[in-house]
Protein backbone atom coordinates (compact mmCIF):
# COMPACT_ATOMS: atom_id res chain seq x y z
CA UNK A 1 0.00 0.00 0.00
CA UNK A 2 1.32 3.34 -0.84
CA UNK A 3 2.44 5.90 2.03
CA UNK A 4 0.14 9.04 2.25
CA UNK A 5 2.00 11.44 3.28
CA UNK A 6 -0.53 13.90 4.24
CA UNK A 7 -2.26 10.80 5.96
CA UNK A 8 0.79 10.86 7.94
CA UNK A 9 0.74 14.18 8.85
CA UNK A 10 -2.84 14.77 9.57
CA UNK A 11 -2.92 11.34 11.86
CA UNK A 12 0.43 12.41 14.05
CA UNK A 13 -0.34 14.01 17.19
CA UNK A 14 2.59 16.27 17.98
CA UNK A 15 4.97 16.94 14.77
CA UNK A 16 9.01 18.50 16.28
CA UNK A 17 12.16 19.69 14.43
CA UNK A 18 14.70 18.11 17.25
CA UNK A 19 18.00 17.11 18.28
CA UNK A 20 19.35 14.45 20.25
CA UNK A 21 21.42 15.24 23.04
CA UNK A 22 22.51 12.28 25.23
CA UNK A 23 20.98 8.87 26.61
CA UNK A 24 18.61 8.96 29.41
CA UNK A 25 18.96 5.13 29.02
CA UNK A 26 22.40 3.89 28.05
CA UNK A 27 22.01 0.98 25.85
CA UNK A 28 23.51 -2.36 26.09
CA UNK A 29 26.00 -4.64 24.21
CA UNK A 30 23.52 -5.52 21.27
CA UNK A 31 21.96 -3.29 19.54
CA UNK A 32 18.44 -4.00 17.75
CA UNK A 33 16.42 -3.36 14.63
CA UNK A 34 13.55 -3.29 16.98
CA UNK A 35 12.49 -1.26 19.43
CA UNK A 36 15.69 0.15 20.95
CA UNK A 37 16.21 -0.54 24.96
CA UNK A 38 18.17 2.48 25.42
CA UNK A 39 16.05 5.89 25.51
CA UNK A 40 17.49 8.93 24.05
CA UNK A 41 16.87 12.68 24.88
CA UNK A 42 16.32 15.85 22.34
CA UNK A 43 15.56 18.75 22.33
CA UNK A 44 12.74 20.55 20.93
CA UNK A 45 13.96 23.10 18.21
CA UNK A 46 10.21 23.73 16.88
CA UNK A 47 7.14 22.51 17.04
CA UNK A 48 5.05 22.52 13.55
CA UNK A 49 2.18 20.39 14.59
CA UNK A 50 0.23 19.75 18.42
CA UNK A 51 1.77 20.83 21.98
CA UNK A 52 4.46 20.07 23.60
CA UNK A 53 4.41 20.64 27.01
CA UNK A 54 8.24 20.08 28.02
CA UNK A 55 11.11 21.65 25.36
CA UNK A 56 13.01 18.12 26.01
CA UNK A 57 10.97 14.44 24.24
CA UNK A 58 12.46 10.82 25.23
CA UNK A 59 12.40 8.40 22.15
CA UNK A 60 13.93 4.72 22.09
CA UNK A 61 16.71 4.37 20.02
CA UNK A 62 20.39 4.63 19.62
CA UNK A 63 22.86 7.75 19.32
CA UNK A 64 25.62 7.18 16.24
CA UNK A 65 27.95 9.50 14.62
CA UNK A 66 26.61 8.18 11.48
CA UNK A 67 24.24 10.48 9.41
CA UNK A 68 21.45 8.39 7.61
CA UNK A 69 19.85 10.87 5.03
CA UNK A 70 16.89 9.34 3.04
CA UNK A 71 17.89 9.03 -0.81
CA UNK A 72 14.26 9.80 -1.89
CA UNK A 73 13.44 13.10 -3.26
CA UNK A 74 10.54 14.81 -0.87
CA UNK A 75 7.47 14.93 -0.30
CA UNK A 76 9.67 10.97 1.62
CA UNK A 77 7.19 8.08 0.60
CA UNK A 78 9.42 5.47 2.66
CA UNK A 79 11.79 5.72 5.44
CA UNK A 80 15.16 6.42 5.69
CA UNK A 81 17.64 3.71 4.97
CA UNK A 82 18.39 2.35 8.63
CA UNK A 83 14.42 1.30 8.73
CA UNK A 84 14.23 -0.61 5.74
CA UNK A 85 15.00 -3.79 7.90
CA UNK A 86 14.13 -5.32 11.37
CA UNK A 87 10.88 -3.88 13.07
CA UNK A 88 10.53 -1.10 9.61
CA UNK A 89 11.08 1.73 12.07
CA UNK A 90 14.71 3.83 11.78
CA UNK A 91 16.13 3.93 15.62
CA UNK A 92 19.41 5.35 14.94
CA UNK A 93 19.97 8.96 15.50
CA UNK A 94 23.18 11.37 14.66
CA UNK A 95 24.00 13.32 17.82
CA UNK A 96 23.10 17.07 17.54
CA UNK A 97 21.82 16.21 13.78
CA UNK A 98 18.20 17.86 13.22
CA UNK A 99 15.28 15.47 12.95
CA UNK A 100 11.79 15.76 11.85
CA UNK A 101 9.57 13.49 14.13
CA UNK A 102 5.92 13.02 13.21
CA UNK A 103 5.12 11.38 16.73
CA UNK A 104 1.83 9.17 17.89
CA UNK A 105 0.93 9.67 21.74
CA UNK A 106 0.87 6.18 23.33
CA UNK A 107 -1.65 5.19 25.95
CA UNK A 108 0.82 5.44 28.75
CA UNK A 109 1.50 9.77 27.84
CA UNK A 110 4.81 9.12 26.00
CA UNK A 111 5.17 9.93 22.14
CA UNK A 112 6.52 6.98 19.66
CA UNK A 113 7.74 7.22 16.25
CA UNK A 114 6.96 3.83 15.91
CA UNK A 115 3.62 4.00 14.31
CA UNK A 116 3.74 3.07 10.80
CA UNK A 117 6.07 1.10 9.21
CA UNK A 118 8.32 2.06 6.62
CA UNK A 119 7.22 5.57 6.87
CA UNK A 120 8.76 8.59 6.84
CA UNK A 121 8.20 9.92 10.71
CA UNK A 122 11.63 10.12 12.28
CA UNK A 123 13.81 11.84 9.06
CA UNK A 124 17.14 13.48 9.64
CA UNK A 125 17.67 17.08 7.92
CA UNK A 126 20.03 18.81 6.41
CA UNK A 127 19.34 21.67 7.68
CA UNK A 128 16.31 24.45 8.66
CA UNK A 129 16.08 24.52 4.81
CA UNK A 130 15.55 20.80 4.31
CA UNK A 131 13.17 20.33 1.24
CA UNK A 132 10.96 17.61 3.47
CA UNK A 133 10.86 20.33 6.33
CA UNK A 134 9.76 23.01 3.74
CA UNK A 135 7.26 20.81 2.42
CA UNK A 136 5.50 18.76 5.56
CA UNK A 137 5.61 23.45 6.76
CA UNK A 138 3.98 23.96 3.84
CA UNK A 139 1.13 21.53 3.90
CA UNK A 140 0.09 22.36 7.30
CA UNK A 141 0.41 26.45 6.24
CA UNK A 142 -2.36 24.82 3.82
CA UNK A 143 -0.25 25.19 0.73
CA UNK A 144 -1.48 21.72 0.07
CA UNK A 145 1.46 20.87 -2.31
CA UNK A 146 -0.04 18.35 -4.97
CA UNK A 147 1.68 14.58 -4.72
CA UNK A 148 3.11 13.28 -7.45
CA UNK A 149 2.05 10.25 -8.88
CA UNK A 150 1.42 7.36 -5.71
CA UNK A 151 4.25 4.37 -6.56
CA UNK A 152 3.48 1.10 -4.64
CA UNK A 153 5.12 1.01 -1.22
CA UNK A 154 8.99 -0.34 -1.90
CA UNK A 155 9.20 -3.91 -0.31
CA UNK A 156 12.13 -4.03 2.29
Amino acid sequence: MPISVPWLIDNADLIVRAFPVRYLVEPGPVWSTGRAESIVIFRIQEVLKGNAVADTLCLNGYLTERDDFNDHPAPYRFVRPGGRAGSCFANTYRESAQFLLLLKREPDGYYTVEWDGLSPVNEQLHSDQDPWLLWVKGFLAGRKPLEPSSAPRPEH
